[in-house]
């Protein structure tokens, strides 16, 4: 390996700018810094008090004269000038001043504007950057997580970060079917302060909520409410038949089942409820299936529950209530639904052929969303798919910028350099 003098010199970066946390890795170091994306500013002179943790750390905490900012919304920059300083501080802490200018590799979301993308490069060059690469944050993800993005097979990775829920299916270094949806880690967040709101009229801060979340927030299994189709074989011809049925219906004809635990009877009932009221017959996958979205069949778990702290919306003054998990988990149901559906609706999109290939291998699970409890064995019911959870979600962004910055040449087809557009 040939020693570069340059190379040496330029101490080149690659930035997770996350919603929730922005992380900076410098090549030949590594992972150098992992901050909250937050700024604390004054409102009199817009002087920045605080950056990342220490600006976290003052959340709903801050006098009059002081605001706390989030300069990134939904995985872009919202806030362009609040951005740019965040940037250069992060840069500052994670490189040394003497050094040739840095080439920089930015993750993005698969799913944002030109103009978003141009608004990301121009803060990028603001700081100091030689040369600006974009990359897609599911594209790096797959790297980060050592996914065989080159080869002529089918990876699926979800990749949940602060501000966009990031799900694409790669082959040949490109992205062949992708979803990008601006639910993720923060609308969780904000459902469980607005469902506390709700139900106890009490108004809590982000960061009891986050503490919420993490602590007993789980995904809710998915639970069959109102009618839908069931196909299998019709009982007489023999033919495909497909009816529509009510879950009430079959909730009915398993009442003497209510606090059961035994599986394969439960099963053998609804087979049987099928095949005599409607003369179809359906799978025994699809019968234990049914049975666990109706919620039979399972051990009832246990609930854990959590003091919270906040201010009573009636009487003003600041209250304690008690909040169980099975209350976290209906708070967290519709953020979770609309990732599911994206999953299933970006498999439905995918080609025959790569879809065998997920079927053999999987989905991979990233992001720091991905740690939410359950979550993965909610895909894997939903889906009827392996779901495996990254090893360290919260960094696989970064990692994989971090392994396209030692390997330009060879993640070319994979990067968007961002040039300056002339007009003329």
């Amino acid at each position: 390996m040939s020693f570069s003098l340059k190379d040496w010199f330029a101490n080149d970066l690659a930035i997770d700018l996350g919603t929730a946390n922005t992380l900076v890795f410098v090549r030949n170091k590594g992972i150098v810094a992992n901050e909250p994306s937050v700024v604390a500013v004054k409102k009199s002179n817009q002087e920045i008090v605080a950056f990342g943790n220490e600006a976290k750390e003052m959340l709903g905490r801050t006098p009059g004269e002081i605001i706390t900012v989030r300069p990134l919304k939904d995985g872009v920059i919202a806030d362009f000038e609040l951005a740019e300083q965040m940037i250069r501080h992060f840069i500052r802490k994670a490189r040394p001043a003497w050094g040739l200018r840095p080439r920089i590799t930015v993750s993005i979301p698969s799913g944002i504007t030109e103009v978003e993308k141009r608004a990301v490069r121009d803060s990028a060059e603001h700081v100091g950057a030689r040369e600006v690469y974009l990359v897609d944050e599911p594209m790096a993800a797959a790297i980060g997580v050592g996914l065989p993005i080159h080869e002529p097979v089918g990876s699926m990775i979800v990749d949940i970060g602060g501000g966009t829920t990031e799900i694409a299916v790669i082959a040949l270094s490109g992205i062949v079917n992708n979803a990008s949806i601006r639910i993720a880690g923060d609308e969780m967040t904000n459902a469980i302060i607005q469902y506390i709101k709700k139900k106890y009229n009490l108004l809590i801060g982000e960061n009891t909520a986050e503490e919420i979340k993490c602590q007993i927030g789980s995904a809710a299994p998915y639970r069959w409410r109102g009618s839908k189709q069931i196909e299998g074989d019709d009982a007489i011809t023999g033919n495909i038949k497909s009816i529509e049925i009510a879950d009430g219906s079959v909730r009915e004809s398993l009442s003497g089942f209510q606090n059961s635990t035994d599986s394969a009877a439960i099963t053998r009932e609804i087979l049987l409820y099928f095949k005599n009221q409607h003369s179809l017959i359906i799978s025994e996958k699809a019968a234990q299936k049914m049975m666990r979205s109706l919620g039979y069949g399972l051990p009832r778990k246990r609930t854990s529950s959590m003091p919270i702290k906040g201010r009573n919306l009636v009487t003003g003054i600041p209250r304690t209530v008690n909040i169980d998990s099975e209350e976290v988990q209906e708070a967290l149901s519709e953020a979770v639904d609309a990732i599911v559906e994206a999953v299933l609706l970006c498999l439905e999109r995918t080609p025959p052929e790569l879809a065998a290939d997920i079927l053999d291998r999987g989905i991979i699970l990233s992001g720091g969303g991905g740690l939410l409890k359950e979550l993965d064995v909610r895909l894997r019911e939903e889906t009827d798919l392996p779901v495996i959870l990254a090893d360290d979600p919260l960094t696989c962004v970064v990692r994989g910028a971090g392994k396209i910055l030692e390997d330009l040449n060879g993640y070319q087809k994979v990067l968007s350099k961002a040039r300056r557009d002339f007009i003329g």
